[in-house]
């Protein structure tokens, strides 16, 4: 019997790549002066609470880590690259992220539930279709959004060492040699990426919102926020048995859509890059293994 190895996933951020095991969780930056900075710390108590282990509600931990250790990272690898009197941190962080779940929760949930209601009411559509517009809407809006800030020059190059990380996992899992140059030739998909989880919230979404058939304008909006976890939870669920399934030839057929969208995410990285992802990475294994205190350098 094949030997499962363990999950280990990331994310990019801003010249570097965020790597998080079970434990812990490290950072490799490309520093402006062109040297790699490590920045390293202990997963909180959720990572290994019981709420990360029971099937569906562990999505909710997924959901927390993209919108909490992940923007709060993203915020370190920003201010590594400003300098320290462009720094942002304190109350200025704090209101930074939550204007930016704001923005988030009304472009992605809101805005198009809002439109779907108008649709309905105008034309006289059935619930049904209108929520099925409300989700082809929601993911326009989700592909347009990621292809056009794909074409910011700092946003490519974000998109890259997401490549990296990608390619990283990829030769980890294939148990091949860590260095650039084995890195780079494997693949920049991966099953059980960030983006495929936002695709698939999305498409879980448009099945879920219909079940709950014609709604009040307020509360249909109340709804697209309340049920959020649940919609978390289900595409956890998906991503994860997708990911362990994938020797089934139909299940490969399903998850085409997910790979196909990582291609708006990613970019090819640099051998520099990949140098990065793996520095991430062995930093990880390295916490996973001796487990010692919060190490930051």
């Amino acid at each position: 019997m094949t030997e499962r190895l363990p999950s280990y996933g990331g994310q990019a951020v801003i010249e570097g790549v965020m790597m998080r095991g079970r434990q812990a969780v490290a950072m490799a930056m490309r520093a402006p002066d062109g040297k790699i900075v490590i920045y390293s710390e202990q997963l909180g108590a959720i990572y290994r609470s019981k709420l990360a282990r029971i099937p569906f509600l562990r999505g909710l931990v997924m959901l927390w880590d993209s919108l909490v250790l992940g923007m709060r990272l993203l915020t370190v690898s920003a201010n590594t690259q400003s300098g320290e009197d462009e720094k942002i941190e304190g109350p200025a962080l704090y209101l930074t992220l939550g204007i930016s779940l704001v923005v988030a929760v009304a472009l992605f949930l809101v805005a198009p539930a809002a439109l779907g209601q108008l649709v309905e009411h105008w034309l006289h559509w059935s619930a049904w279709l209108s929520n099925l517009l409300e989700g082809l809407i929601r993911l326009l809006f989700l592909i347009v959004y990621i292809w056009s800030v794909g074409r910011m020059p700092d946003i490519s190059r974000v998109f890259a060492y997401h490549g990296a990380e990608h390619k990283t996992i990829n030769a980890y899992e294939a148990k091949a040699e860590l260095t650039p140059e084995n890195v780079a030739q494997y693949s920049l998909e991966h099953p059980r990426c960030g983006t495929s989880f936002l695709l698939t919230l999305v498409l879980i979404s448009i099945i879920l919102f219909s079940l709950l058939g014609p709604l009040p304008i307020f509360w249909r909006l109340v709804s697209r926020i309340l049920l959020l976890p649940v919609l978390a939870g289900l595409a956890y669920e998906y991503i994860r048995w997708i990911a362990n399934h994938l020797r089934w030839g139909w299940v490969r057929v399903l998850i085409r859509p997910n790979l196909a969208l990582q291609h708006l995410t990613t970019r090819q990285p640099t051998l520099e890059m990949i140098e990065v992802s793996i520095a991430a990475f062995n930093q990880m294994i390295t916490l996973e293994t001796d487990n010692p205190a919060v190490n930051v350098v």
